[in-house]
């Protein structure tokens, strides 16, 4: 397959840069853009390239002469005149007798340009177009595709007042056939993507290539920067397909926007004011966003495909306005029962997309080669955790929406919301805390390194455990997390003048503990932190464990376990911190305001300066 380049534009947006030298020339890593991308096309045996140029091309000429330094076969053709996008591909037609490749000279691209061929192919495709969410579509053309990925519309700036849109940008990079020539007019100046693609889509094959690659233009000084910057720190060669990606798979109700049931009325999507900076934040990190939905509402009869796909294109644009994006979207129509007035029989099947089953996070996989070992899901139901655990995802919870709380299957890190959820991923505050353990620990094959995780509650003990249970998981270490919230009695059973020792059963904790020091078994009923969650035995079981991470308020509190940890680690915050979190997770648990304040108030005699006197035999204090 040959390419074209077009690389005759003035860059004129990008000042003193492009006085002498073409756009394409620009430097990225001490090396032209256009350089990068003929040493991608040549990666994927893309060899025989043709070069439209026109200003200042004599540098450009000078610099690449033949190609045969990038063992790639270049000729260049010379526009007399600027013709756009399109007229100088029309020029060199007689050239073009299969299907193409063509690039845009001052666009920073590394994508696999083997499964964009292999997409075209399979589509049987006329003309591909490389589509990608940006984070701000309000001043951008979009496309829209149907569910086969067929374009069906164009959309153009500005966009019409009150319509919504998915969010997909024509990112200048497409493969056509020679087909598409015969809609070029000669000599004629005009653009791919403002005059002939709207013209000609619904005369053709047209698809849209949707890919979460980077491929980023540099038509001003402060892209120039984002490019060099994302270059620098290896973010755009860790984007390709050729790498293994990460991904934050989102539920939508109740974790994006407000839960309020199964409605068809986009005005009923109430989106959560710290949702866009949370997903803003996923967009500058390396995950993606992707949001992964059941709507039963459409096998139940209660919307139409066409609404329901309204109130996701209003979330994408509500959140574009905010500057952030999703780099995809999968929803599940379907629901088994029956019996619903109005439902679609074509959707009541028991389908593998549905969470609890794992099939919207596994197609994301395939799509996106995501590695599900090193993504999350956050959701508000045991739905969420379930399809997450079933994808082989690490699980998140947070209390908003319904809040996990009927759940018997429980997630791995639990937040207030969305945006706390996003900062610990994103941020992974205690990655620093696991490569010292790392270091420090050479697990014994004959009995494992056991470390114990105190301090105050809310301080953030489980997160942290569970982080570290997680990392080392990743390293092929095999882990228990024994947690000692599993060990309090039952409000039933508290009297008022127990304290902290007294609720938590010290004594057999550390009777407990020994035993699994020495290799036995030990089963607890697990604490149902909240009303809504059973009760069920839990079985700790350290055969085959190389490493014992015992976590909760009393972990430091008995010299007897003290003396079983290899490594001591306290859990500190400050009191403020400490006191929203505790307002927080007691309303999550139906308390009312003056039952909290009661509670908190006793907890600081009967339990915060007990613990707090704990720290004196840490090896390692952590302050979040």
């Amino acid at each position: 397959m040959k390419a074209v380049i077009l690389a005759g534009g003035k860059g004129t947006r990008m000042g003193d840069l492009t006085k002498e030298i073409p756009k394409p020339m620009i430097k990225v890593g001490n090396k032209p853009i256009l350089e990068h991308q003929i040493e991608l096309l040549s990666r994927y045996k893309v060899t025989d390239i043709i070069i439209l140029v026109n200003y200042l091309k004599e540098p450009l000429i000078d610099y690449f002469g033949d190609g045969s330094k990038w063992h790639v076969k270049l000729s260049y053709f010379e526009e007399e005149e600027p013709l756009g996008t399109v007229g100088g591909i029309k020029e060199i037609e007689d050239q073009l007798t299969e299907d193409f490749l063509v690039f845009y000279g001052d666009v920073m691209i590394d994508m696999h340009i083997g499964k964009l061929i292999d997409f075209h192919t399979l589509k049987q495709s006329d003309c591909t177009l490389v589509l990608h969410p940006n984070d701000h579509p309000f001043d951008s053309d979009l496309v829209e595709t149907d569910k086969n990925d067929k374009v069906v519309a164009f959309h153009s700036k500005p966009h019409a007042e009150g319509l919504f849109y998915k969010n997909l940008v024509n990112a200048g990079t497409y493969i056509l056939s020679p087909r598409v020539l015969s809609f070029l007019e000669k000599g004629k100046k005009a653009d791919f993507g403002r005059h002939i693609f709207p013209a000609i889509y619904n005369k053709l094959k047209m698809f849209g290539y949707n890919t979460t690659e980077y491929l980023k233009d540099m038509g001003t000084p402060e892209r120039l920067q984002e490019v060099e910057k994302a270059f620098q720190t290896g973010k755009i060669r860790r984007s390709n397909y050729e790498f293994k990606q990460k991904a934050i798979f989102l539920d939508r109700d109740g974790v994006i926007n407000e839960e309020a049931g199964l409605f068809n009325n986009p005005q009923k999507l109430k989106i959560f004011e710290f949702a866009p900076e949370a997903v803003k934040k996923i967009n500058q990190s390396e995950y993606k966003a992707i949001v992964v939905t059941n709507q039963p509402s459409i096998a139940k009869g209660m919307a139409t495909v066409e609404e329901a796909e309204t109130i996701l294109k209003k979330m994408e644009t509500a959140f574009g306005d905010n500057g952030a994006k999703f780099d995809e979207i999968f929803y599940c129509p379907h629901h088994p029962e029956k019996g619903f007035e109005g439902e679609r029989p074509e959707y009541k099947i028991d389908c593998e997309c549905r969470k609890p089953k794992p099939g919207m996070l596994l197609n994301a996989a395939k799509k996106f080669n995501i590695d599900l070992n090193q993504s999350y899901i956050i959701g508000d139901t045991e739905r969420d955790v379930l399809a997450g655990k079933n994808a082989g995802c690490y699980t998140v919870g947070v209390m908003t929406g319904f809040g996990v709380k009927k759940a018997s299957v429980l997630p791995d890190f639990f937040f207030q919301n969305l945006s706390e959820a996003v900062d610990f991923i994103v941020d992974a505050p205690y990655e620093k805390y696991f490569q010292t353990l790392l270091d420090e620990i050479k697990p014994d094959t004959q009995k494992p390194y056991i470390i114990g995780i105190g301090g105050n509650a809310r301080s953030g003990k489980s997160n942290l455990a569970a982080f570290l249970k997680m990392r080392f998981e990743q390293s092929n270490v095999r882990v228990m997390h024994v947690e000692l919230d599993n060990w309090l009695l039952n409000e039933s059973e508290r009297k008022e003048e127990m304290n902290v020792f007294d609720r938590f059963q010290l004594l057999r904790i550390t009777e407990d503990i020994k035993r699994l020091t020495e290799g036995c078994e030990v089963s607890v009923n697990y604490y149902p932190n909240h009303t809504e969650r059973k009760s069920d035995i839990i079985h700790y079981k350290p055969e085959g464990k190389n490493i014992i991470i015992i976590e909760g308020v009393v972990a430091l509190s008995s010299e007897t376990i003290r003396s079983v940890y290899q490594k001591r680690i306290f859990v500190t915050t400050n009191d403020d911190t400490r006191r929203k979190r505790f307002d927080n997770y007691y309303t999550w648990r139906g308390k009312s305001k003056t039952e909290i304040d009661a509670i908190y108030q006793s907890r600081i005699e009967d339990e915060y300066k007990l613990i707090e006197k704990d720290r004196k035999f840490a090896d390692l204090v952590i302050k979040n």
